[in-house]
Formats: C-alpha cells, structure tokens, sequence
C-alpha cells in the first residue's frame, strides 16, 4: 500500500521527490511500517526525511522541521497519538503548504488532503462475524488469519483547492468519498 500511497501523492503534487514521514518511536509498529514506506519510496525514486513525534508537542515541531526541509508532501505512520491529533496534523500541514495524507477516512474528514488505506467498517463487520463464531462455539484457533478485503480512498477537495493541487478526475473516479 505504500507504493499505491506515494503514487497517488505524485499524480496530484507535481514534482514530488522528497516526503515527510511522521513516526512515532514508541511505537513498535512504526520501525516496520517505515521501512516498508521507504522501500517503496525507493521504488517510485522519492526521497523521504523522517521525524519523529511522541507527544504532541513534537508533531508541532516534526511538521515545522519538514516545512524547514521543503517537503511536497507528508505521510505519518498510523498511530494512537496521531490518530487523536488528527486534526491538528492536517491544519500545521496546510498552514505549511504541504500535502499530507493519511490511513484511513477520519483524516482527510478533519481536513487532511486524502488518506488511503483499510475500511474501519468492514473491519469492524469482521469482527463481528468472529465474534459470532466464537460464541457459537468455533475454537478461535481454528479460525483463519483475515487481510483486509476492503479499502476506502477519501480525498478532501476543499483541502486540495487550498493548497493550489489539481486532483486528477482518474483519482477522483476512484475515490470512495470525494469532501467538498
């Protein structure tokens, strides 16, 4: 999914070669999913510059320090705290003039420019479905290991004519909620 991330990121921001990444070091998750973002990166031929925020605090200065680097655009790294910081992300990114994306709808709902990733919903269903079997007596280890079957794009159309960015209308066709 990294790879489809940052190039979708290229067809609406010209000229991207450098990307922000926002990690959180606590995490342990983080190390794997930047790795992965920079192999893809590395893939589609960007650079990325990485900052690390554990604390909201440091997000101020994580998005300062890109803004200092010239990112054209930033991704974070899914995490509790910028999950709840949501909001604050997409309004220090805009103010910045750097296109920012994130992992699923809720972001480019708080004004974000788009996200990409797993439908929280379905997840959600499936869980339920798990929940069902398990009480109706099935072993939980015997049921099969699921991947995510659904994925939502969402991109904020105000966020875009903000930042002076043309969606192309092949992403828009694509997108599951276009916010205008």
């Amino acid at each position: 999914m990294a790879v489809k991330n940052l190039e979708m990121l290229t067809s609406i921001v010209p000229g991207l070669s450098l990307v922000g990444v926002l990690q959180n070091p606590a995490n342990p998750y983080g190390a794997l999913a930047l790795t992965n973002l920079q192999a893809a990166a590395a893939i589609v031929k960007i650079k990325t510059v990485t900052m690390e925020a554990r604390n909201p605090g440091e997000i101020d200065q994580a998005i300062a320090a890109m803004a200092g680097e010239r990112v054209g655009a930033l991704l974070y790294v899914p995490d509790a705290l910028f999950y709840q910081e949501r909001r604050r992300i997409a309004e220090l990114a805009a103010k910045a003039r750097i296109a920012s994306m994130g992992s699923d709808r809720n972001y480019p709902e708080a004004g974000g420019l788009m996200s990409y990733g797993q439908s929280r919903a379905d997840n959600y269903h499936r869980v339920a479905v798990y929940v069902d079997k398990i009480l109706k007596g099935v072993n939980p280890r015997d049921l099969p290991v699921e991947q995510p079957t659904k994925l939502e794009l969402v991109i904020n159309r105000r966020t875009a004519r903000a930042l002076g960015l043309t969606i192309p209308p092949e992403l828009l066709v694509q997108a599951d909620k276009v916010i205008d």
